[in-house]
């Protein structure tokens, strides 16, 4: 009796050693055959024997074979990418460029894109692509002609991007040149340039200023020339007189002035010096 009411508590932890064991093989091999794919990514599925599949899985939990299937995970919400290339213009100036590009995977073609490039695949074909690219569409202008036309040098670029793109399967929603810069050399020669044009612009003031002065001049010489002979003519014609008046009227003006200074003090002329004494005062002295 008491060896088979020891043996029940063995068995039962027996058995339930057996079900925890095989409850969590089950739940081990459930969590093994699901895949949960998250809000703007895609799923590609790699099977051992089919090798990768054509069908592209979207959002939400889905079932696997444990092992014998793999998904890998992609991206495909719109993502910035920023790389700089310093490319060479038609008149052989180096410009530092800076390209800011908004890209995402064509979404059908995800199966074609993992078995070409990956999931790195923006990394490995977007800086190439955008450098070629640069290069080619800057050698068309010269080095001022990106600053004046480049809305129509940010077009060229953004077409011939998207086009490059396309051959990789990737979908470019913008394309932008952030940042434009000119190498030291002709930097210093624009400044230069400025310069010139300042001393030339300076030049061509000095010259009309010295112009208008001229003309003045000529025109207060004819003006005077025409008064003198104006005067000559009214001299000769009246005598004396005209000049006579003119002298009397300077000379009233000229008292008038010095009547308003108190500095002045009038000295008679000759030699009445002591016209003010009063003559009474004299003859007392005496």
């Amino acid at each position: 009796m008491a060896a088979g009411g020891g043996q029940a508590p063995v068995s039962f932890l027996t058995n339930l050693t057996r079900a925890a064991i095989g409850l969590g093989i089950g739940a081990s091999l459930l969590n093994a055959s699901l895949y949960t794919v998250d809000g703007g990514e895609r799923a590609v599925l790699f099977d051992r024997f089919r090798g990768v599949l054509d069908e592209t899985v979207g959002e939400g939990t889905h079932f696997l074979i444990p092992w014998l299937q793999k998904p890998y995970i992609f991206d495909i919400r719109t993502r910035p990418h920023t790389f700089t290339s310093n490319s060479g213009t038609k008149d052989l100036q180096m410009v530092n460029l800076t390209l800011r590009l908004l890209s995402r995977p064509d979404v059908s073609r995800l199966p074609t894109i993992f078995t070409s490039l990956g999931t790195e695949y923006d990394e490995k074909v977007l800086p190439s692509i955008g450098n070629e690219v640069l290069k080619a569409v800057v050698a068309q202008f010269n080095a001022d002609q990106l600053l004046t036309e480049r809305p129509h040098v940010s077009a060229l670029v953004r077409d011939a991007l998207i086009r490059r793109a396309r051959d990789f399967n990737i979908v470019l929603d913008d394309v932008a040149i952030t940042h434009l810069s000119y190498g030291a050399e002709f930097s210093q020669a624009v400044e230069k340039k400025q310069v010139a044009q300042q001393e030339a612009e300076r030049s061509k003031f000095l010259v009309a200023r010295a112009e208008q002065e001229r003309r003045a001049a000529v025109i207060r010489a004819e003006g005077e020339s025409e008064a003198a002979k104006l005067i000559s003519d009214a001299t000769a014609a009246v005598g004396m007189g005209l000049l006579e008046l003119r002298r009397i009227e300077a000379a009233r003006e000229i008292a008038a002035t010095l009547s308003k200074t108190p500095n002045v003090v009038y000295v008679p002329g000759g030699n009445n010096m002591l016209l003010g004494l009063n003559p009474t005062n004299m003859a007392l002295g005496r």
